[in-house]
Formats: structure tokens, C-alpha cells, sequence
């Protein structure tokens, strides 16, 4: 199993991306949110989920192990495979998937190609308590890794408090309103770690 991969960016297609490690050039699909990050010429580091059919082993992408996870549990409900879970990533972030699970929201996911009615009623009934379970995992993976989710911990470590408890207020907050600036996120983070204590 190919669990990641690192390396240069040789090319960057609408639905791939071809990597160069030691040597081997990877095909990995990913959407088009993560290709957009890449640029040609760079490093980069890709988790990915490796599917073995008989005629065929595929590679796809994505930015953190919390997308690739969400990428396998989709795939646990019937009629889903791995294209059809890409293009729900494709068109609801992790975040936005879990919420739409958890709401029971059927009408986002039925803005997936290939997702009717019945296949979204599906989606919710089987995963909407995996994907409550889940979520407490990891950190959501729209904010992992943001210079402003950054600059808040950092403000909120110098305030005094542990870094695990500044991670997971800012990661609640952004989570909770991915637009909001540094200053407003950080009160928010404040007030939450007030709340908490």
C-alpha cells in the first residue's frame, strides 16, 4: 500500500497530477481543490489511498489523512466507489461532507454528480453517526496548517494557554466559520477557552 507520496510536480492535469519520487513518476487523481495548490517544478507531499481493481491500481490524492479517511468511509456506503467519493470531496470540503452528514442534509449532497435522492438519504443514514465518531480525530482540513490558524495558536500559547488546548479552540472556531479573520478567530477562541475553564 502506498500510503504517501513526496516529490516534484512534473505535471498537473484536471483531475491528476503526476509526482516524480526516487526516480518513478506517481499518477495520483485528486480534486481540484488540492491541485489547485500545486505548482509544477515544486516538492510537495501528497497521503494518498492506493485502489486495486483486477484491471487496474489507482493512486488519489489529498492534503492531510483526515480528507483520504473521509475518501474510505465514503466508499463503505453501497453504490459509492472511488470516483464517485472523489467527487464528493470535489464538491464538499471535509468539513462541509460532515456537516451535510451530521444535518442530514441531503439537498448539499445531492449537488454531486452521480448522488440522487435516494443515494444522498443513503450517504446520511449510513455514516452520519461514523462521521460524528470521526470527527473528533483529527483536526478539520480546511484550517490544518493555515498561516492563520497558525498565527492564533501562537497568540494563544503567548496568552498562557497549552498548545493541544489553543489547536483545538482555533480548529472549533475555523471550523465553525472558515472566513473569519485572525482578530475575530482569536476572541472566538478566547471566549471559548473562557468557557472551558
Amino acid at each position: 500500500m502506498i500510503a504517501s507520496v513526496r516529490g516534484e510536480v512534473l505535471e498537473i492535469a484536471l483531475d491528476h497530477v503526476v509526482i516524480e519520487s526516487a526516480g518513478v513518476g506517481y499518477r495520483i487523481h485528486a480534486t481540484p481543490a488540492t491541485l489547485a495548490t500545486l505548482r509544477r517544478g515544486e516538492d510537495t507531499r501528497l497521503v494518498t489511498a492506493m485502489i486495486v481493481r483486477e484491471d487496474s491500481m489507482t493512486l488519489y490524492g489529498f492534503p492531510d489523512p483526515d480528507a483520504r479517511d473521509l475518501f474510505g468511509l465514503l466508499q463503505t456506503v453501497s453504490g459509492v466507489g472511488p470516483r464517485l467519493a472523489m467527487a464528493t470531496l470535489a464538491v464538499l470540503d471535509p468539513d462541509s461532507l460532515r456537516a451535510a452528514l451530521a444535518d442530514g442534509n441531503t439537498a448539499a449532497l445531492t449537488r454531486v454528480p452521480g448522488i440522487g435522492k435516494r443515494g444522498a438519504e443513503r450517504m446520511v443514514v449510513e455514516l452520519r453517526d461514523k462521521v460524528a465518531a470521526f470527527a473528533g480525530t483529527s483536526a478539520p482540513a480546511a484550517v490544518v496548517g493555515s498561516p492563520m490558524r497558525d498565527q492564533v495558536v501562537e497568540a494563544l500559547v503567548g496568552l498562557g494557554f497549552p498548545v493541544k488546548q489553543a489547536e483545538q479552540s482555533t480548529d472549533t472556531v475555523l471550523a465553525g466559520d472558515p472566513h473569519a479573520d485572525t482578530s475575530t478567530a482569536l476572541r472566538s477562541a478566547l471566549a471559548l477557552l473562557g468557557k472551558s475553564r
